[in-house]
């Protein structure tokens, strides 16, 4: 029996294929039923799925189906868990194919160069290997599902002040190092179906239309097979993105920009190839995600319990305890507590924007508490207003009186959804005034008080850290939130988060205070590689917690620490853990590397490994932590390719990026790769070269009595001081006939690079 086969690419017409690289309305794809092309839906969905079914406009934001909001990722990223973002990946993936949905717009791995960055609560970290890994973890649970998964924003969106048109003015290197590999490691470990690329310009070009970022970085060299789509609207020229390696515009800019896609390839401007290669990734990217049936894999039996409390536990294992004065916490079962605090009753637990989601249900604080501790006084007082409809004097008054008749105090306080969200960046990181005022009345009438904090940025604790006895950073944590901050004020949980970001004292100590958010029109990067911690710590600057800093109600020893080379370029550390005090806990083994003297600017430490290890009271546990060449590699801009430097590398356990618990040092070899040397290198350079060099010395001092040769060696060592930088053409006319021409030809001659094979 014959079966008809759909017709390829280069069967349908030209007017055909062209509008299929461009989205039917918000968040559908157009069908070409004939080749076999249907219809995909996309969906947002970093930490829930949002699907709009009936109102598919921007209007319809806030009107989706139903679905577990899970923390966001600012909150997943403190659990330093890949197992668990893993498995909250597996959980949206199954949600998502029971609502129909083929890829979900997810996650977001953009680094947080600032604080105040408006969407900081959908990124991970402000350090690209915890980024990373964590969204690798991410993606590989949701494709698990048979869904696709959509990495954003591709590249340098780390702001939302001007970013549908703000060019990032960044260095290939600080690219290399900070903002793409997060991105580089999913693509390589995850395999991601879709790539979304960013509003933003980088340095002039808008990401979109950049054939280095899209084709050559993207495709040629990590090796994505994947179709890559635009953020929505960040399609200024749909030709020139064809071209760069934007494969479908979303949502569709209407017929006559496909009609113009199809008359540029009619007149010659573009090539019918590019648009075929496009639809090629678009059909493939449907029979990935449609493989048996070309259907939606829909399955309506998701079990949203099981999901409410998988999303407890990911949010109380990303919860992170900050300070615990005289082990205010866990909580007195059978106290007085007064709970205080609009948020303790009416949690805020995910960011604004097209990543909020419509949750199943909302946990509180208060009554998680109440049900957790039946044996204790639980009252409650609101103690201020968002709404400024209620006298706040009289509120506060009410609570301070509660919390003097309390043995402890817990005020719930935090961000409102309208001081931060996608479209607008913060000005500054205080909490909202009232809050701060309600937290030092009430801890100047408690006998004890703890503040649990719900946010999407850092924000200040300044005002008021001093005044109370425990903090915990909550975070937003999902809609099982309020039972996730029970579970741990409690004890029920013992806190093992880790902070993904570092805390500062002050907005004007932040690496890119000066540079943020940048003017007419750009934004310099211009603290360069100085990221997060790796600034602080290089910097000498003092912060209030640094990035990997939590509390536990447990305590853990780390042991044994060694390093053991595998080879001229990787490693693997191992140190042994042991739970040394009288609870089950986690602790984050962290590794830093500090690298010896390279010809850059390098962090005084960087993060290069972690992992987190669950143990009994008083259990041990041998963890070993392999170290690749990128751990010691940086990025060498006169070669374009990573470079590890020869010396010795100060390998580093620690608790955080400021407290090392114990260091070894591994000796490297480096790469020999020494430059060729021609008449417009430098003089250091050619002096520096380990045969060119001595070669020079000699022929400048040759026939000199001993004397006099000494005398002329330290006057040359004099001048090259002054004229290193100096082209070698320009140093010789200083020195007629100190160094003979041929001398010159057959150090170039020897140092020349060799040459390349015919194909390479």
């Amino acid at each position: 029996m014959q079966t008809s086969q759909a017709p390829s690419a280069a069967e349908l017409s030209l007017d055909e294929k062209t509008a299929l690289l461009s989205g039917r309305d918000m968040w559908f794809t157009k069908p070409a039923e004939r080749a076999g092309i249907t219809s995909l839906v996309l969906s947002d969905g970093p930490h829930g799925v949002r699907l709009q079914r009936q109102d598919t406009s921007l209007h319809g934001l806030y009107d989706s189906e139903p679905a577990t909001c899970f923390p966001p990722a600012v909150a997943l990223a403190s659990s330093w868990d890949p197992a668990l973002v893993g498995r909250v990946g597996e959980a949206l993936g199954r949600e998502a194919r029971a609502l129909g949905v083929d890829v979900l717009l997810g996650p977001g791995v953009n680094i947080k160069r600032s604080p105040l960055c408006g969407r900081n609560f959908e990124y991970f970290s402000e350090d690209p290997l915890l980024s990373g890994v964590l969204g690798a973890a991410h993606v590989r649970g949701v494709q698990g599902q048979g869904v696709g998964a959509s990495v954003k924003h591709f590249a340098a969106n780390n702001q939302e002040t001007d970013r549908v048109r703000v060019s990032a003015d960044v260095d290939e290197r600080t690219l290399r190092e900070i903002y793409l590999p997060a991105f580089e490691r999913i693509v390589a470990e995850a395999h991601p179906a879709t790539v979304m690329c960013s509003y933003n310009k980088i340095n002039g070009i808008y990401a979109a239309e950049s054939r280095w970022l899209l084709t050559k970085v993207l495709r040629e060299e990590w090796g994505f097979d994947g179709l890559v789509v635009s953020d929505w609207g960040a399609v200024a020229d749909r030709i020139a993105a064809l071209l760069a390696g934007t494969d479908l515009e979303m949502p569709g800019s209407g017929p006559s920009t496909d009609a113009a896609v199809a008359a540029a390839v009619r007149s010659g401007e573009l090539d019918e190839t590019v648009v075929d290669t496009a639809v090629a990734r678009l059909r493939g990217l449907a029979s990935r995600v449609r493989a048996e049936t070309g259907e939606p894999a829909v399955d309506s039996a998701v079990d949203f319990e099981a999901h409410h409390r998988l999303a407890r536990a990911a949010a109380a294992d990303s919860l992170v305890l900050l300070k615990n004065r005289n082990r205010t916490l866990p909580l007195d079962p059978a106290g007085r507590i007064a709970v205080i605090g609009e948020f303790a009753a009416a949690p805020r637990h995910q960011g604004g924007g097209s990543s909020h989601v419509n949750a199943t249900r909302v946990d509180s604080p208060l009554d998680e508490l109440r049900t957790l501790l039946p044996d204790a006084q639980v009252d409650f007082a609101q103690g201020s207003d968002t709404t400024g409809r209620s006298d706040s004097t009289h509120q506060r008054e009410e609570a301070v009186a509660l919390a003097a008749r309390a043995d402890t105090a817990v005020l719930v306080v935090g961000l409102r959804e309208a001081d931060e969200s996608e479209g607008y960046d913060r000005d500054h990181l205080l909490l909202p005034q009232d809050q701060i005022e309600l937290i030092r009345a009430v801890a100047a009438a408690a006998p004890r008080t703890v503040v649990v904090v719900l946010n999407g940025g850092v924000v200040s604790l300044e005002d008021w850290h001093g005044d109370v006895d425990a903090i915990i950073e909550a975070w937003l944590p999902g809609q099982a939130g309020g039972g996730a901050i029970a579970d741990v004020l409690t004890g029920r949980v013992t806190p093992s988060g880790r902070l993904a970001e570092t805390i500062p004292l002050r907005l004007g100590d932040t690496p890119s205070f000066l540079n943020f958010p940048g003017e007419q029109g750009h934004v310099r990067y211009g603290e360069g590689v100085m990221v997060g911690y790796r600034y602080y710590e290089t910097a000498d600057v003092a912060v209030r917690y640094p990035f990997g800093h939590g509390l536990s109600y447990t305590t853990f020893d780390q042991t044994e620490f060694s390093v053991t080379a595998n080879g001229p370029d990787t490693a693997t550390a191992g140190v042994t853990v042991t739970n040394t005090g009288d609870r089950f806990g986690k602790q984050v083994v962290q590794i830093y590397v500090t690298a010896p003297q390279r010809p850059v600017s390098s962090p005084a430490r960087e993060l290069r490994g972690f992992a987190k290890v669950a143990l009994a009271p008083g259990e041990s546990a041998t963890v070993e932590i392999p170290l690749d060449r990128r751990a010691f590699a940086y990025w060498d801009i006169t070669r374009q390719d990573w470079t590890v430097a020869a010396g010795p590398y100060q390998v580093q356990v620690a608790d955080n990026a400021h407290d090392v618990l114990a260091t070894a040092v591994l000796n490297l070899p480096g790469d020999n790769r020494v430059r060729p040397l021609t008449l417009d290198s430098p003089v250091g350079d050619w002096f520096a070269h380990p045969a060119a060099g001595p070669a020079l010395n000699s022929a400048m001092t040759s026939g000199l009595t001993e004397e006099k040769a000494t005398a002329a060696a330290e006057g040359n060592a004099e001048a090259l001081r002054l004229l290193s930088s100096m082209a070698m053409r320009q140093y010789v006319q200083f020195f007629p006939g100190g160094i003979p021409q041929e001398l010159l030809e057959e150090c170039m001659e020897l140092t020349a690079a060799p040459a390349k094979p015919a194909g390479a």
